[in-house]
């Protein structure tokens, strides 16, 4: 049983499952829920983010929004990020997201809630032209907001994936998603790799049976109900958050499951060496620069040159320079990627259903 406060990290995915891109690979496209569900969802959101205000056993707490969907469209998860991001016993707040909303909610954000909020953001080429991307991406590098930025690894993606490395400047991290049901032979995964250098952990899954891991123990799964799960893809119940039953479920357990192929499950394996790699960064997907190979070709050294879509238009209104994070000296581009290739329908890999449960 766990006795005393926490240093907890939380995936919270609720019932939303709507999405306003139109993805080929993705079990999710276009998907609209009706008002009844949304009404829920918000509901479910509301009582997840009062648990965390009501901090009931003294814990530190770290949320990871992980929806079906696409969220940040939605004011409530919007209110959310800034809520949660204000609390002084939250570590970090980061979400999954497209970037399809404005971002001029986050000028209302002062420094600490800057320092606390995190992007998880998706790339989806068919969906949005890359300038747009790079100019949202520029407004969370003006407010000192941090984020990663990523791609599924498909064919037709190369090209985009390369010329958005090449704009984005080198600390920020690009991450490739090997793509659901591809199979990539030698020559297109060193391809894909001179991009990130880490996808040769999302292309083959992870041995996890029997193996030692953070799920259950300090990491746990959140539905919009309050059952507590040790990660999305374990359907056993540990208890629910609002009794508080989970709590003495808490503990080292070994991993139930053959093998573990999404980022967000094999992060958290003992036997994968991915905790120092990105530490401070393991919900936001951001590696610590210095931990990563590198590989591949120079991308831009400095960004704001005059004209660079990444810095140019759309910044929330009193927008201000502050808490970006310093620069690294001028290196080889690829020092960060990472990988989500699992068959369960995240939003944020390529295809694929719904575990059960």
């Amino acid at each position: 049983m766990t006795a005393g406060p926490l240093d907890l990290s939380v995936l919270y995915r609720g019932p939303l499952a709507s999405c306003n891109y139109d993805c080929p690979y993705c079990p999710f496209a276009k998907r609209r829920d009706d008002p009844a569900a949304l009404r829920a969802d918000r509901a479910a959101l509301e009582r997840f983010v009062d648990w965390v205000v009501r901090n009931p056993h003294g814990d530190r707490v770290s949320v990871l929004f992980t929806p079906w969907g696409e969220a940040l469209t939605r004011s409530w998860y919007r209110r959310a990020l800034l809520r949660l991001a204000g609390l002084p016993q939250v570590g970090r707040v980061a979400i999954q997201t497209n970037l399809a909303a404005r971002l001029d909610f986050l000028a209302d954000a002062d420094a600490d809630q800057r320092r606390r909020l995190a992007f998880w953001a998706t790339y989806h080429p068919g969906e949005v032209d890359q300038e747009t991307f790079l100019r949202r991406c520029g407004v969370l590098r003006t407010l000192g907001v941090r984020f990663s930025v990523g791609v599924v690894g498909l064919p037709a993606h190369l090209g985009p994936a390369r010329a958005l490395r090449a704009a984005l400047p080198d600390d920020v991290y690009l991450w490739v998603n090997a793509a659901d049901g591809h199979r990539y032979d030698a020559a297109q995964e060193q391809t894909w790799t001179e991009i990130d250098p880490l996808f040769g952990y999302s292309v083959r899954p992870h041995a996890s049976a029997g193996r030692s891991c953070r799920t259950g123990e300090s990491v746990v799964s959140v539905d919009g109900d309050g059952t507590v799960r040790r990660c999305h893809f374990v359907a056993a119940p540990l208890g629910n958050l609002y009794d508080g039953s989970y709590r003495s479920a808490l503990g080292p357990r070994p991993c139930p499951l053959a093998t573990c192929d999404c980022h967000i499950g094999y992060v958290h394996l003992r036997t994968v060496p991915l905790y120092d790699v990105f530490a401070g960064g393991i919900l936001e997907r951001i590696p610590v620069t210095d931990a990563l190979p590198v590989t591949g070709p120079p991308g831009r050294r400095s960004a704001g040159l005059a004209g660079d879509p990444f810095d140019r238009g759309e910044h929330p209104a009193g927008a201000v320079l502050g808490g970006d994070p310093p620069r690294q000296p001028p290196r080889p581009l690829g020092v960060l990627r990472l990988v989500e290739h699992a068959p369960h329908g995240c939003g944020q890999c390529a295809g694929g259903q719904p575990p059960a449960g």
